[in-house]
């Protein structure tokens, strides 16, 4: 199974930019990608802040554009998102039953479960997962005891060694993680947002983790810096190839540059 992971569009109104960029124009370039080189993708997954400030127009502007890919999409929400606005948009998108952007899907045998959290918190810039979002979760992994799952969600669950961040990841993550671990199924990666840096590790407890560089606007990698720098780099994604032996993770950089060569490697010794 092939997934596109997408984050941190931070789209605003038609005409306005972010730190001098375009996010509608370099998430257009991001999707014109995807169409040339991984049509074939079984899904994508935006890992949150769609938006940069919530608007139902900044909204609009990503449904429009994330429509024209093929595959079906799973949107999170980010602290930048804004949960009313974005239902007023996506209508029929999968919800809780409270209400909680927040959903599964299952894959073929042996492959496993995908759970998608929502940790926005109005108002705040930090993440949450409340005793309801909790619930819903362990329900849902005790439906499915003996399936390995695949946890996307915008806010890291655990401090990441960033300076800028500390204070504004997943508040409390001891329950979350705590449920988790004791799947018996397993977790295969927790997939996140929020860092606009590229990393990948594993957290305490041993849980492997991948975070998104960002598809708009980049940080300059700086673990000490209270005030990050951000950077225009460029447009990103991810592909995600996952089956029953093995999950990769490929950072995919659209860089205007030509290809300066193609052909095979020469034949080893």
């Amino acid at each position: 199974m092939k997934i596109i992971q997408i984050t941190d569009t931070h789209l605003v109104r038609p005409g306005e930019t972010i730190y001098g960029l375009d996010p509608a124009a370099r998430l257009r370039a991001v999707v014109d990608d995807i169409l040339l080189c991984h049509a074939d993708a079984d899904l994508v997954v935006v890992t949150g802040d769609l938006t940069d400030r919530g608007e139902r127009e900044a909204f609009r502007l990503f449904r429009d554009e994330i429509a024209r890919l093929p595959m079906p999409a799973r949107l999170l929400l980010g602290n930048h998102d804004d949960r009313r606005a974005f239902r007023d948009v996506f209508i029929d998108h999968p919800v809780d039953p409270n209400g909680f952007v927040q959903s599964i899907m299952d894959l073929p045998e042996g492959v496993g479960r995908l759970v998608f959290l929502d940790t926005n918190e109005a108002g705040w810039s930090g993440g949450r997962l409340c005793p309801a979002r909790l619930a819903w979760l362990e329900a849902r992994l005790a439906e499915a005891p003996d399936a390995p799952v695949t946890v996307f969600m915008h806010h890291p669950p655990a401090d990441l060694g960033v300076t800028h961040f500390e204070k504004i990841n997943l508040e409390d993550p001891a329950p979350l993680m705590a449920i988790l671990s004791a799947h018996p199924g397993g977790v295969r990666m927790i997939v996140v947002g929020h860092v606009h840096l590229p990393i990948s590790g594993t957290l305490p407890g041993g849980l492997p983790f991948h975070a998104g560089r960002g598809a708009n606007h980049h940080m300059q990698f700086d673990a000490a810096a209270r005030d990050c720098a951000w950077k225009a780099g460029g447009p990103n994604y991810s592909v995600m190839l996952i089956d029953a032996h093995r999950l990769l993770v490929f950072g995919v950089d659209l860089i205007d540059q030509p290809v300066i060569a193609k052909g095979a490697y020469p034949p080893g010794p």
